[in-house]
């Protein structure tokens, strides 16, 4: 079955609801071969996924340089393809923050110089949480020159916070944000932000969606929330989800997948993956069957927010 496409807010471009999130093809928490990494990509592609997301921070560039290598192989136009400003590498490797117009030009250059690429279809501000004045004042309106210039098909954030870029929603024109790990099976505290981006056709990609892990391996030992050791009361909540998932006979992180994709602000979920296998894995579960009754059940257990919707 094909993964569907739907619009990214007013713009456009169509993106397929699973994309793939290329920070652990960075090296970012483990190192891995080139070959894995383009290996990874392809069957991304071959499996229908269109959207890639990267950004100069994923290993200096490094994440970056790979999807170009291998988006050098595949036909540019089908594929909507994410990067970031924000971030800048600098000459020895270092990652610093930059916002400035200049910066974020020069930001856009070295992002296509390694991606060997002549353009992008979506540009994010990327992580500006101790930066929002410089994001807004300077960064956007850089982007907004080059949406209407036609360089970049739609502009954002990217942030693993929701107030800001709900504040960004009111005070810019925005066409999409990426939300890391604020709605998911777990945490649904963004429900307000997610419903303004609906009421204004603003597409929302979600990351994170397993919360850094547990809600792929479930409450093991060492499972990580927020890039940490998750704590007891995350362990336990886990727990819960788990033991009701499983009385269904539902892997937790199935559950976890679509739950997230049932929201309607929710545009695409932006899936980091390593292997093939972990992208086929992924996208099976996305339409794997999952019984109503279980999301009822979570919800009686006060384990799901009583307005976030449920699948099916």
């Amino acid at each position: 079955m094909p993964i569907p496409s739907v619009p990214l807010g007013r713009t456009s471009l169509a993106v397929t609801r699973i994309g793939i999130g290329t920070a652990p093809l960075g090296n970012l928490f483990a190192s891995l071969p080139d070959e894995q990494a383009h290996s990874t990509i392809q069957a991304a592609y071959a499996a229908g996924v269109r959207l890639i997301d990267t950004a100069p921070l994923y290993g200096a560039g490094l994440a970056e340089r790979r999807v170009g290598a291998v988006l050098a192989m595949l036909p540019r136009d089908q594929i909507v393809l994410c990067t970031k400003v924000g971030r800048l590498v600098q000459p020895d490797g270092r990652v610093t923050f930059n916002y400035s117009r200049d910066d974020v030009l020069r930001s856009l250059e070295a992002s296509l110089q390694r991606l060997g690429l002549d353009r992008v279809d979506v540009l994010l501000i990327h992580d500006p949480d101790d930066h929002e004045r410089q994001a807004l004042d300077e960064a956007f309106p850089t982007l907004a020159e080059l949406r209407a210039q036609g360089v970049i098909g739609a502009i954002g954030a990217g942030m693993n916070q929701w107030q800001m870029l709900e504040r960004f929603a009111r005070n810019a024109d925005f066409d999409c944000f990426l939300l890391a790990g604020r709605y998911t099976l777990l945490e649904q505290t963004s429900l307000d932000f997610l419903e303004l981006c609906r009421q204004r056709s603003i597409g929302v990609f979600l990351g994170g969606v397993f919360n850094s892990g547990i809600l792929a391996t479930g409450p093991v030992l060492g499972a990580k929330f927020q890039y940490a050791d998750a704590p007891p009361e995350v362990m336990e909540r886990a727990r819960r989800l788990q033991e009701l998932c499983a009385r269904h006979g539902v892997p937790l992180a199935t559950a976890a997948l679509q739950f997230a994709m049932a929201h309607p602000a929710v545009t695409s979920l932006v899936l980091g993956a390593v292997t093939p296998a972990e992208i086929q894995s992924n996208i099976a579960a996305s339409t794997a069957p999952v019984p109503a009754a279980l999301w009822q059940e979570l919800r009686a257990a006060s384990l799901i927010h009583p307005e976030a919707p449920l699948p099916n």
